[in-house]
């Protein structure tokens, strides 16, 4: 079990990753590559589309309608590879509906009950959920109302216990999940919930200079990108002077 992390705006980020992963291909490594990018209601319009396209820019075009957050780009190598060697593509994310269903009434709104009972999660350890309250803090440059920032916290811990949960369910020849690096820790996320369903999982981050690789297994450093402050839009604009 095997999870690379992204810095999802980092092109030379998502080029080392889909050169590794390629790498361990071409070795003989067959896994299933489960991806953040799609959400698990698209597992049929996927495997329809892995079925009847020959390269990458088909599948986007059949699945990816209506979700243009992800920059498309960036994660065709990696869905050729799948198409190349004819490994499955999981379907891995909570989708934006549920994880609103989450913030909203909590995690059993959106999750079946077994899967709570499963993970134990009607009562969240207090340190992941503290740890995942201060990253939506971080996340949302400290601007996000207080009363907001535990539900959507527990919105993540929803993703989180999903792609655990897509990886748990394909492991007969192993599985690599492709996320952000936010998904990958393994103190509060993906490998975390894997972990404590005894199993064993390789968290890889693929971090900037200076970003804190002790919440990953292993770390592969990547350049910075250059991008606009990324606090800048929740500041409160300056007012004018006389």
């Amino acid at each position: 079990m095997l999870l690379l992390g992204e810095v999802h705006d980092s092109a030379a980020g998502h080029a080392a990753r889909a050169a590794l992963l390629r790498k361990e291909v071409e070795a003989g490594w067959r896994p299933a590559i489960a991806m953040e990018q799609f959400d698990t209601g698209q597992q049929a319009a996927l495997d329809a589309a892995m079925r009847d396209c020959a390269d990458a820019d088909c599948v986007v075009a059949k699945v990816a309608t209506g979700k243009s957050s992800w920059t498309w780009d960036f994660y065709k190598p990696v869905i050729q590879l799948a198409l190349d060697y004819k490994l499955p593509l999981l379907a891995a994310n909570l989708s934006r509906a549920d994880a609103s269903k989450v913030v909203k009434d909590g995690i059993g709104a959106a999750l079946p009950a077994g899967l709570v009972a499963r993970y134990g999660l009607d009562a969240l350890p207090a340190e992941v959920l503290g740890a995942q309250e201060t990253e939506v803090r971080d996340s949302h440059c400290g601007a996000l109302p207080e009363p907001m920032v535990s539900p959507m916290a527990k919105a993540q811990v929803a993703r989180d216990v999903v792609m655990a949960e897509t990886m748990r369910s394909h492991l007969s020849d192993g599985v690599v999940l492709i996320a952000g690096n936010g998904h990958v820790r393994k103190d509060i996320a993906v490998p975390y919930w894997l972990r404590r369903d005894g199993l064993a999982p390789r968290a890889v981050g693929f971090l900037e200079p200076a970003s804190d690789a002790s919440v990953f297994d292993a770390v592969e450093r990547i350049p910075a990108t250059e991008r606009p402050d990324p606090c800048a839009g929740f500041k409160a604009p300056t007012p004018p002077k006389g």
